[in-house]
């Protein structure tokens, strides 16, 4: 054998090691993601469409004309700009180093492109208007797009969650009795399923009893969708929607738009939005086969629910064990799902009411979201902070299910935290909003919950309301509105991109972040009041290693003074660390511990062993 064909066989045989170490690398990365629990996690929430445009060939999702058409324009807050999945695989190095292990987007199911009344046009850039349940919005790539987002995430030891809808599709079904305007919610006591067009009209539906009877030769009988409106498809789109089953209205509630309360809530059309019948058992199994097949072709960890409370409870309590337990049978024991139920209230009853009733394991912290905007705003004193640990008790599986809820401090939705912040401090300083946001943040990820970072947050990003208002670009934008925003804690406008890791926000995010993974205690332990007030001032909370048992003391002050006070603590912690922030070196007495807290400060103290 010669030198050269030794070589080759020596430089083969280390490229081989070499690729078989990386692929048993990859697969103890993998191994290891798997085995974290949900409350481990730091989730990163994201808008595709606003955060890097990876391939500008995909802009107009393959369409051709205007913005009407396309529903591209980047100028306008209610089109698409032009973000897509290659952008965010190309920024995993940016979430990655913000100290985020999970990243939850925002729908990328393909969508209708525009809808909307004449003059109120805008686009499905969020996600929320689908038409294709089983394949990637070509305005943000390919399935093999969506397929790389998750293996590179996977290879960095980062999980992906995705944002479902099993509520509404987009907008396709119309009423012939309201070909012009929205459609007033008619409801089942005027409207009954077994006439048409109202109580006193022609017999249909013989036989059917009712929605509430879930069987499926019941909803065989229901083969009349005509009972409120009159459900009409335009031609061009009676076959848009995928799977095909959706296409038929017979699958839909078809009773007008929601007013947002009551039955509306459940059976009426979001805007528009066409509602399904979740009470039909074919709807039932086929949404269940829609998310199964996710799981079997990506091998995502999660699922966020949008719209939950507004689907009944029978069909979560179908969905989700069923959803779980196929993930767990593919490799993803794991694999979180939580809902939204939205509320602008500290409602713990009402959001544990979903745990209990639909059986989710969990849902969107919108009280801790409430208190703690509050408290950081000085708005309030800190007892609804305060409230929160005893009020996990309602959720099913009691205060232990709680660390397993997502918690944030704003949203795409709500608003963003730092808007909140201008709502109730309209006079404050550049310095006092600067710190008053990092006091939100520091609460957001030392204390229960799972810490739920949205986009932007992180550099500044303050917006001027909800929804729209709060979407920016984080790659230079087009958007005058969005420009004109002063952003917290730099000079820097959203008109050049916003990936800057030297912003003060990023940097202590990112501190705490790593804090907050490197300690048990602060993700998987329990929650002892320490501190808390009617009015601005000390919060303070014990968290308790769930192994060792020894506890961290995490404390705030909302106030804008210094301040400096006792607390309670183990009589077992005679020393403390800090890891953040000015901690005493030991306690002044057992069971005492002194701190000092400049304005809007906090500290993280860690008893030794």
């Amino acid at each position: 054998m010669g030198r050269t064909a030794t070589n080759f066989l020596v430089t083969a045989a280390g490229m081989a090691a070499a690729l078989i170490g990386a692929t048993c690398a990859q697969a103890d990365t993998l191994s290891d993601l798997r085995a974290r629990t949900p409350e481990q996690e730091i989730v990163y929430f994201v808008l595709p469409d606003r955060f890097a445009n990876g391939a500008s060939a995909n802009d107009r999702g393959g369409l051709k004309g205007g913005p009407l058409q396309t529903g591209y324009d980047p100028t306008s807050r209610a089109f698409y700009h032009g973000g897509d999945l290659k952008g965010l695989t190309a920024k995993l190095d940016y979430i990655q180093g913000l100290g985020a292990t999970a990243i939850w987007l925002a729908p990328i199911f393909r969508n209708k492109p525009v809808q909307g009344a004449k003059g109120q046009e805008s686009a499905g850039y969020h996600g929320y208007w689908v038409t294709d349940f089983t394949s990637v919005d070509p305005h943000f790539g390919t399935d093999a797009d969506f397929k790389a987002l998750v293996d590179a995430a996977h290879g960095r030891g980062m999980k992906v969650y995705m944002d479902i809808i099993a509520n509404h599709t987009a907008d396709v079904i119309q009423y012939r009795e309201s070909p012009t305007r929205a459609a007033p919610y008619r409801s089942k006591a005027d409207y009954p399923w077994s006439r048409q067009g109202g109580a006193s009209g022609k017999p249909i539906n013989p036989g059917f009893a009712g929605d509430h009877d879930g069987n499926a030769a019941n909803w065989a009988k229901l083969t009349d969708p005509s009972f409120a409106y009159t459900p009409i498809v335009p031609k061009e789109e009676r076959k848009v929607k995928v799977p095909a089953w959706l296409n038929d209205p017979i699958y839909y509630h078809n009773r007008g738009d929601t007013d947002w309360k009551g039955e509306s809530s459940q059976y009426g059309d979001f805007v528009g939005l066409d509602d399904l019948a979740t009470e039909n058992p074919r709807v039932v199994a086929g949404f269940i086969d829609i998310y199964r097949g996710w799981i079997d072709r990506f091998g995502i960890d999660g699922y966020r629910i949008d719209t939950a409370r507004h689907v009944n409870a029978e069909f979560w309590r179908a969905f989700i064990p069923a959803i779980r337990t196929h993930a767990a049978a593919k490799g993803i024991p794991n694999f979180h799902i939580f809902g939204e139920v939205a509320t602008g209230d500290y409602d713990p009853a009402l959001l544990a009411s979903w745990t209990r009733n639909a059986a989710f394991p969990a849902v969107l912290d919108f009280a801790f979201m409430r208190a703690a905007v509050d408290a950081a705003s000085g708005k309030t004193g800190t007892d609804m902070l305060a409230r929160l640990g005893e009020d996990d008790a309602l959720y099913e599986g009691g205060k232990a299910a709680a660390l397993q809820l997502p918690t944030f401090l704003g949203n795409h939705d709500a608003g963003r935290f730092a808007f909140f912040l201008r709502q109730a401090r309209p006079g404050m300083s550049a310095d006092e909003e600067l710190a008053r946001t990092l006091l939100g943040h520091a609460m957001l990820l030392t204390l229960r919950g799972v810490p739920t970072l949205y986009y932007g947050d992180e550099q500044g990003f303050a917006g001027t309301g909800n929804d729209q208002q709060a979407r920016q670009d984080m790659f230079a934008s087009q958007v005058a509105e969005y420009n004109a925003d002063h952003l917290v804690g730099t000079q820097a406008t959203t008109a050049t991109d916003s990936f800057n890791p030297d912003h003060p926000l990023y940097r202590a995010i990112a501190t705490l972040a790593k804090i907050r993974r490197d300690t048990p205690a602060l993700s998987r332990g329990a929650t002892i009041l320490r501190a808390s007030s009617d009015k601005p001032g000390l919060f303070a909370v014990s968290r308790i290693d769930p192994d060792t048992g020894r506890e961290v003391v995490v404390a705030f002050n909302t106030s804008a003074a210094p301040l400096s006070g006792n607390i309670a603590v183990d009589p077992a912690s005679g020393s403390f660390t800090s890891l953040a922030g000015a901690c005493p070196a030991a306690a002044q007495a057992p069971g005492s511990l002194a701190l000092s807290l400049p304005a809007f400060g906090y500290a993280v103290c860690a008893a030794k062993p």
